[in-house]
């Protein structure tokens, strides 16, 4: 184990954050004096299931949160203080509901394939005045706003800030811009193992709402907080990789480009698209997202219907090139952890019963929507996708059934 205590002499840290994201994405943590920091990773940080997302009672045991110091993180915005993803156990045993969990034991069941699975993943984001009723900039008007370079300007102090966070993390930053809608946002980061990208992805969220906050600020990860505009997506790009660090996803001779395991993994997204909507979108407003109404810009720049393109934005599964696959299904609710396993989960499927995608699909869907009999549509509703996942004993087998029911209850409760 590392010492966290040295570490935190070393780094001149006073506290630590032992964090975990809970079964509807919450953000949890205790915040941990280094004096004591070293005793809580032995022992680890109590907390009481019933008081979040996870499914339990107040009659239940302590769950412990063990940190994961491969995960520590030194806030940029507050360099006193670390983050650690903790891993969470319920009397010595991991809490098979808990999100990081399940993402740990679909990665376990790739290494045992003799696969890595990487990701990246768009997160996207709207900047909201404090009510969280109105885009902050009353300036960013435009019809078409993508891109729009002023806006992105008028906000420099946030999203310059938020890219030298991530520098500083080591995260290999790359661009940021302004997205679709008024008032939308995106900041891209190097790929890297799905694991990685996950804990970064659950530290973006409280990142990009801390550093917000003090320059009079909101930042919303809802799906669609305004119907007239763009909703936020969660696009995750991946791969897979082995042991030699050979992207297996890449083949010349493949049809563009990729190989036939790329596309048998395809065909576990496609199989498995009902059911992993439960995941991918996991609220009723994820919903106005999906197929929803053309919005002020001309597009939704979400999928309709079960299916993939070349480098083609409109359909659920793009292949931007020669090298992965991106999933254009989840929206910003979406769990950084729950997301990529259950992709990994559906994928997987897919190599193991060598399904075909069948052949792809270039048409603009947007203006030339397929025909019934070769894609089928999306999920319309929570209560729909949440039917498919009830049923999809496939992927439930492989998420397993004591995270699948805690979170199929808890969306059905609070839906």
């Amino acid at each position: 184990m590392t010492d966290l205590a040295r570490y935190a002499a070393d780094h001149g840290l006073r506290h630590f954050l032992f964090s975990f994201s809970d079964l509807f994405g919450v953000q949890r943590a205790k915040l941990v004096p280094a004096s004591a920091v070293n005793q809580l990773a032995r022992d680890g940080a109590g907390f009481a299931g019933f008081a979040a997302w996870l499914a339990m009672t107040p009659a239940d045991p302590d769950v412990l949160g063990l940190p994961d110091p491969a995960s520590l993180a030194v806030l940029p915005w507050q360099r006193n203080v670390a983050w650690v993803a903790t891993d969470l156990q319920v009397e010595g045993r991991p809490l098979e509901q808990s999100p990081r969990w399940v993402l740990r034991r679909q990665l376990e069941r790739a290494t045992q394939l003799g696969y890595s699975f990487r990701t990246g993943v768009e997160a996207e984001f709207f900047l909201l005045q404090p009510g969280g009723t109105a885009i902050a900039d009353v300036h960013d008007t435009q019809s078409k706003p993508c891109y729009d370079q002023l806006a992105l300007m008028r906000q420099f102090e946030l999203i310059g800030g938020l890219l030298e966070a991530m520098e500083e993390l080591g995260w290999g930053p790359y661009q940021a811009d302004h997205e679709d809608a008024n008032g939308q946002f995106e900041i891209n980061w190097t790929f890297a193992d799905a694991l990685v990208t996950a804990d970064r992805h659950a530290l973006f969220r409280v990142m990009a709402q801390s550093m917000a906050e003090p320059l009079g600020a909101r930042v919303s990860f809802g799906p669609k907080p305004f119907p007239q505009l763009t909703g936020s997506g969660a696009h995750l790009h991946h791969s897979l990789w082995d042991d030699s660090g050979r992207n297996l996803f890449h083949d010349p001779r493949g049809e563009l480009g990729l190989s036939r395991l790329a596309y048998h993994f395809l065909g576990g997204l496609l199989e498995h698209a009902p059911a992993l909507c439960a995941i991918t979108n996991p609220t009723a407003e994820s919903y106005a997202r999906l197929g929803g109404q053309t919005t002020n810009s001309g597009a939704t720049w979400s999928p309709g219907w079960i299916s993939y393109g070349g480098n083609n934005r409109s359909h659920m599964v793009r292949i931007p090139d020669d090298q992965r696959l991106e999933l254009r299904l989840a929206d910003s609710a979406a769990s950084p952890y729950l997301l990529p396993a259950a992709v990994l989960a559906a994928g997987l499927d897919g190599l193991e019963r060598q399904l075909d995608p069948g052949p792809r699909n270039d048409a603009n869907l947007y203006t030339d929507p397929p025909a019934p009999s070769t894609a089928a549509s999306l999920p319309a509703s929570l209560d729909e996708a949440l039917a498919a996942f009830a049923t999809d004993t496939v992927l439930r087998d492989a998420l397993g059934e004591p995270f699948c029911q805690a979170y199929e209850s808890l969306r059905r409760q609070h839906s």
